[in-house]
């Protein structure tokens, strides 16, 4: 039983959900754009426990001998018949005299095959460390286990696939885990539950919005930044709610590289056999030693940068049968003249909407939440690249960063508009940082708009006034704005469920409910007909 148990989840159940699904009575944007919705915050209500868990908890602790693999995690290729596995074997080390292990003391094997037959099939991979380098007195540095990547390819689509990661020939192999690989894309085969996860962190709200998103049974997990969280502590781990009002004199933007081994070890019985796709956000940037970042993101995962025709970790697309997801990231260029700007041009252009139908974005700060919190941060990346979006008919948009749940209507431009996407902030994954309660346009709650642009996003200042609308003249609305459909202060994860060509259902779960109970819930449809008329593809 064990892993299969948990991907073969008891059958009638899961039927049971899908029926009560399909035949639902749910509303569907066509019935849109909806009155805006805001469901108090209730002090008296529970909303978790955003602490940290210890290191001394037994779920990140470790726990494996000498070059056992830990921190297992699978993810996918730019298609279906590819994955990517990944784990960690050897301890890291973190002080002030460290010595990296060496990659080539311990091999990188694959054995997998289909489920119920034997694992007759061997591939192998290729391995290296990394380094969180600090060029100043009295820091820490860090330097990884020793991380393995291995290829699987020539998979059959929508199979349930087995498989042990490590080197054979030392008898230091893992446990066998499970994976089920994407539909072949076409408009009529899609996964069937997406989740969709932001700012998971590792709290104790984190270990609950595991614990249902393990209960929903995903066969992708789409985690949209905010990971781990080790850029919230020093190099001697001690840690803060907010790094720069706790260590303003830090000379650097220091991080405890420990978190990331925590949370590899916690996250494991979920992502070593759910494909999981990470997004850069913020908490991912980790500055270091001439200049680096993002260093221990693009070292621990990998993407499908090379297959998709990126140059860059941070954006990359994939295919999950009839859905293709497009990862942007507004912390590296991305102006009409970037590299960024450019592939995403050439990306959205070849996709072919007869064969993968819906097109979802992803990134991490959002262009429409109206929390306070990060109100309008990314605005010089909605002026560069939102037509471009729009042009070629983006369906749906996730983000994070915001520690709280909200849909748009939808729109473009901040207009209200049949063929713009669906927005959805779903910030609320389990961050030691807290809920965000205050919206911009709650009475003298709206920022100064000189201190809302963020200075790790380029492009300079270009949140001004709303120059037409309702809000003509300001900065925010004095209500909630006609864009937003539903917003509320609790945490929780999504689901998406593609039914067809033209109709996906979207739930939201909160944590304090059980799992299968839906928050919010809707039909997403699409309108190519009408949305799509000028396509050229």
């Amino acid at each position: 039983m064990g892993l299969l148990s948990f991907l073969t989840f008891p059958l009638f159940l899961s039927l049971l959900w899908r029926l009560i699904i399909v035949n639902g009575n749910f509303s569907t944007t066509l019935e849109g754009p909806f009155k805006p919705v805001t469901v108090p915050f209730d002090n008296k209500t529970y909303h978790g426990n955003a602490i940290d868990l210890p290191d001394t908890d037994p779920q990140v602790q470790r726990t494996v001998q000498g070059f056992e693999p830990e921190q297992v995690s699978v993810s996918l290729s730019s298609d279906y018949d590819s994955v990517w596995i990944s784990w960690i074997t050897g301890d890291s080390q973190i002080g002030g005299d460290i010595t990296p292990l060496d990659p080539e003391s311990v091999y990188s094997v694959v054995h997998y095959g289909i489920e119920g037959s034997q694992m007759s099939y061997e591939e192998v991979g290729y391995s290296f460390v990394y380094n969180q380098l600090y060029p100043f007195e009295g820091l820490q540095n860090y330097t990884s286990g020793i991380i393995h990547h291995v290829r699987l390819t020539g998979l059959e689509p929508s199979t349930l696939y087995q498989y042990q990661c490590g080197d054979p020939y030392i008898s230091a192999m893992s446990d066998v885990f499970y994976f089920r690989t994407m539909p072949p894309s076409s408009p009529t085969n899609y996964p069937r539950r997406v989740a969709v996860v932001g700012d998971l962190g590792l709290t104790y709200n984190t270990s609950t919005t595991f614990s249902h998103l393990l209960s929903n049974h995903p066969d992708l997990l789409v985690l949209v930044g905010g990971i781990s969280y080790a850029d919230m502590y020093l190099t001697n781990g001690t840690g803060s709610d907010c790094y720069p009002c706790s260590f303003d004199e830090s000379p650097i933007h220091e991080t405890y590289q420990p978190r990331w081994d925590y949370w590899g070890r916690f996250m494991q019985p979920l992502v070593a056999n759910v494909p999981t796709m990470l997004v850069g956000g913020k908490h991912e940037i980790e500055p270091q030693a001439e200049d680096q970042i993002f260093v221990s993101y693009s070292s621990r995962f990998v993407f499908p940068s090379e297959e998709s025709g990126s140059s860059s970790s941070v954006y990359y697309s994939f295919n999950a049968g009839g859905i293709h997801f497009v990862i942007l990231n507004p912390y590296t260029y991305y102006d009409k003249s970037s590299d960024q700007y450019k592939w995403l041009e050439g990306d959205l252009y070849n996709v072919n909407r007869n064969v993968t139908p819906w097109l979802v974005a992803v990134w991490y700060p959002p262009w429409y939440s109206t929390f306070k919190a990060q109100y309008r941060e990314a605005e010089c990346m909605r002026v560069e690249m939102e037509d471009l979006l729009y042009e070629h008919g983006v369906d749906i948009v996730f983000n994070g960063h915001v520690h709280a749940y909200e849909r748009s209507n939808r729109v473009y431009n901040y207009s209200l508009d049949p063929c713009g996407p669906v927005y959805i902030t779903i910030g609320d994954g389990g961050s030691r940082e807290d809920i965000a309660v205050t919206h911009a346009d709650d009475p003298d709650e709206c920022p100064e708009p000189s201190t809302t642009a963020d200075l790790d996003i380029g492009g300079g200042f270009c949140g001004f006034n709303f120059t037409s609308g309702p809000a003509a003249g300001s900065f925010c609305w004095n209500r909630q704005p006609e864009y937003s459909a539903y917003r509320e202060s609790s945490f929780g994860h999504g689901i998406l469920e593609v039914k067809n060509v033209t109709h996906a259902l979207w739930s939201w779960h909160r944590n304090r409910d059980y799992y299968e109970t839906a928050g919010d819930i809707l039909y997403i449809v699409r309108e190519p007909d009408r949305c799509l008329a000028n396509q050229g593809n």
